[in-house]
């Protein structure tokens, strides 16, 4: 009955978001819990619920990871392409190959299988999935130096196109071997790779000018965005191109640009993204059979192995030598090579298309994914805190409200919630420094409205409202930070007490703080120092001339703007950290 199943969904959803808060308790990543919980209800767990609808899963499996990828477009700033894009197409092209190879031979001879079902399953299990890195990025609150995370963001939402090429490439070379031939391959992934560019961004392009020129009801502006995503992925598949490329492309061209009630769109598409993970992670926990999942686990364990241990390191080792990683950097993104439900929706490929050894496929790739998300997802935030990858953040407003006017520009109505030990002594509204383009509209205090006055005192508890243009949002962050002084992520913990300006020469910096830098040049910029050493500098990258640490504290485009400054004991000379 069709209450049944709605019945039966409705409780699914509910449990799995009831019990979210435990994932974060214990460590464990959330869409392993949504994993868990569909297999739980499937016929081998307590539900008892016999699914096997692979075309459902499949067409599920779509819906979800498009709308997963809007939404991780539309948060990818096109700042990070200035550090992230070249590295994350290399990873996303030959990585996935390398990865896919060195996977496939070794699942070949673990399986004893023919090399081009071998390669298969190391295709299959080859990508970086979306849903699991934007999921454990933004759900753990973690915020990485925006090489590693630009680098992974951008990796994870254009590498799909590539492990869905060499699948059907190697599907084409099993059912029809004597058809496949090298030309029809490059036309493919031409075909793939070109359209789903080209569509994804016209189509965002589209879709911004639509939102500037149309009045709607606030509530639509976000379904119209989602429609339009869809629109744009079903589309450039029709026409044979990638449409997870240009979906993700989409997102990222419509996220850039000054389109009205974007803050909405992006409050509401969080909770479709969401949404989309519970659902897609409960279908394929459905769709397994636990039971069947018994005779592959050892060989399950080495496959996983050899694709955490071996394969996904040495593909990022050798795509991301020429860009002047950090040996921490290129721990931290060999690591986080998560493997999510783009492996679990690639391996219903060949049981749609009755492969031999199909179930096989699609039982190892889930194995891979379960060891991937439950080793590799649960060390993700105890590793970048080990690796010292994470920057300050500032904080997010409570409420972010779009002033939906054209006289109003591009201002919005801001909540902050003043928390943290900073705010337990009392100060007045006329001692806190607001960035330009910003002022206060009132004070809230026990459910009351204050008036913002400039001799208004204001201390812990307090919620301020200020009207401001969405470019100080990164200063006001800043301004009302709440965390301990103690925390190494604190700001004057992490850049020092001292801020200088990126022109400022070695030469100034010795007259004024009266100490020798041997080695540079006294006329060289901090800036200049900087570049040189990572070419691409970015917030948190550090730098030791001689007795000082230096800090990145802004850049702007590859000039390093504001430094901040920790003075040491220790007598080393030139020496990157």
């Amino acid at each position: 009955m069709p209450t049944d199943i709605l019945l039966f969904g409705g409780l699914l959803l509910s449990i799995s978001i009831l019990l979210s808060p435990l994932s974060t308790r214990i460590g464990m990543p959330i869409l392993l819990l949504f994993l868990a919980i569909g297999m739980l209800a499937g016929e081998d767990g307590l539900g008892f619920l016999l699914f096997d609808d692979f075309e459902a899963a499949f067409l599920v499996g779509n819906l979800a990871l498009a709308i997963i990828l809007l939404d991780g477009g539309l948060r990818t700033r096109a700042e990070s392409f200035r550090v992230g894009l070249r590295p994350a197409l290399g990873l996303a092209s030959l990585g996935v190959i390398l990865t896919a190879v060195i996977t496939g031979l070794a699942a070949t001879w673990i399986f004893d299988l023919p090399w081009v079902v071998g390669l298969l399953i190391g295709t299959i299990v080859s990508s970086t999935d979306a849903a699991a890195v934007f999921a454990l990025l933004q759900g753990r609150g973690l915020h990485l130096n925006d090489r590693v995370s630009a680098t992974l963001e951008i990796e994870s939402g254009s590498n799909d196109p590539m492990a869905i090429f060499l699948t059907l490439v190697l599907l084409g070379i099993i059912l029809q071997p004597d058809e496949a031939s090298g030309m029809a391959m490059i036309a493919l992934l031409i075909q793939q790779f070109g359209l789903g560019a080209l569509g994804g961004w016209l189509g965002g392009i589209a879709l911004a000018w639509i939102l500037n020129r149309i009045q709607l009801v606030p509530a639509f502006y976000p379904l119209l965005v989602a429609a339009g995503g869809l629109v744009v992925f079903g589309g450039v598949n029709q026409l044979g191109g990638s449409g997870f490329l240009a979906i993700y492309l989409a997102g990222v061209v419509l996220g850039n640009r000054r389109v009205r009630m974007l803050p909405a769109v992006l409050q509401m598409h969080d909770g479709l993204a969401w949404l989309a993970q519970m659902i897609l992670f409960l279908f394929l926990g459905l769709l397994v059979t636990p039971s069947q999942m018994a005779s592959v686990i050892f060989q399950g364990l080495a496959v996983a192995a050899v694709l955490i241990l071996v394969a996904r390191p040495l593909a990022v080792l050798l795509t991301l030598w020429p860009f002047g990683f950090q040996w921490r950097e290129q721990a931290f993104i060999g690591w986080v090579g998560l493997r999510g439900a783009v492996p679990i929706v690639l391996a219903l490929f060949p049981v749609m298309a009755g492969v031999e050894h199909a179930h096989l496929l699609f039982n190892v790739a889930f194995f891979v994914v379960l060891v991937s998300l439950l080793v590799q997802g649960t060390t993700l935030t105890p590793l970048a805190a080990w690796l010292r990858l994470e920057v300050p953040a500032g904080k997010e407003p409570k409420r972010r409200m779009p002033l939906d006017l054209p006289s109003a520009g591009d201002h919005e109505l801001l909540l902050f919630a003043l928390q943290g030990e900073r705010w337990n002594d009392a100060s007045t509204l006329g001692q806190i420094r607001l960035p330009e383009d910003t002022v206060f509209s009132g004070v809230f205090r026990d459910g009351e409205l204050l008036a913002p006055d400039a001799d208004l005192t204001v201390q812990r508890g307090d919620v301020v409202a200020l009207l401001a243009s969405s470019g100080q949002m990164e200063a006001l962050g800043r301004l009302f930070e709440d965390r301990p002084r103690t925390s190494p992520l604190e700001e004057k913990q992490f850049f020092g007490e001292f801020v200088l300006n990126g022109e400022a020469t070695i030469g100034d910096v010795e007259q004024f703080y009266g100490i020798d830098i041997s080695g540079y040049d006294p006329d060289l910029s901090l800036s200049t120092c900087f570049q040189h050493a990572q070419g691409h500098p970015v917030v948190g990258d550090k730098l030791r001339l001689g007795p000082l640490k230096l800090v990145v504290k802004a850049v702007s485009g590859d000039q390093v703007t504001r430094v901040g400054l920790n003075l040491h004991s220790r007598k080393e000379t030139k020496h990157r950290e």
